[in-house]
């Protein structure tokens, strides 16, 4: 199966680099060339100089660049891969962006005859190396199938959440959980200290359980 991953940040490159690991061929492209280069260099596979190029004949296009302005970039136009993706091929979002975004995609990549899922993850820098992350996807079942047996190489879960969209506002729904016990954490520590405690004393004893 021939792929390719647009976007070799933080997350993006230890994610590609599981498929380089696990075999698949893959087609690279990084807005910054020099990631691209030093990607080739250590894991293989072929440096793109547009997302459209390496798009090419793949099967499956992943993408995990900045927000929704930068997913249009790398999709939509000449130098896009919704160019030159191939009838019947899958584009995967990583990126974290609106679910309004998603659906917006979904329907550009209908109109070309390819396949969209929005497939935000969770899990950091630490679970991308690993091969640990948590992805939430929307998207069609037929193309989910297709693609899980791929992403098992970088994901310990995955999940099909609803159509397009549904994985986005999975991922807002994780964060909003995350800010609330963010939050709670902050509220109690200040408790904690107004009540003539050691905060750190009490950080030791309730991470105990």
């Amino acid at each position: 199966m021939k792929t390719a991953f647009i976007g070799l940040g933080v997350m993006g490159r230890p994610m590609a680099s599981h498929l380089s690991k696990a075999g698949y061929e893959v087609n690279v492209y990084n807005r910054t060339r020099e990631k691209a280069e030093q990607y080739v260099t250590e894991y293989g596979g072929v440096l793109c100089e547009t997302p459209a190029i390496a798009a090419t004949d793949a099967d499956i296009v992943f993408a995990c660049v900045g927000n929704d302005d930068d997913v249009r970039a790398v999709t939509y136009g000449e130098a896009g891969a919704f160019e030159t993706m191939k009838a019947g091929s899958i584009f995967v979002d990583h990126t974290t962006t609106s679910a309004e975004l998603a659906v917006e995609c979904a329907t550009h990549a209908k109109n070309k005859g390819i396949q969209f899922l929005d497939a935000p993850v969770s899990g950091g820098e630490a679970g991308a190396v690993n091969g640990v992350l948590t992805i939430m996807i929307g998207g069609s079942i037929e193309a989910y199938n297709t693609i899980a047996p791929v992403i098992d190489c970088y994901a310990k879960m995955h999940k099909l959440m609803g159509p397009y969209g549904a994985g986005q506002k999975t991922k807002m729904v994780n964060q909003i959980a995350i800010a609330g016990l963010v939050q709670g954490l902050s509220e109690a520590i200040n408790f904690a200290q107004h009540a003539g405690l050691n905060p750190e004393d009490v950080i030791e004893v309730i991470s105990k359980g």
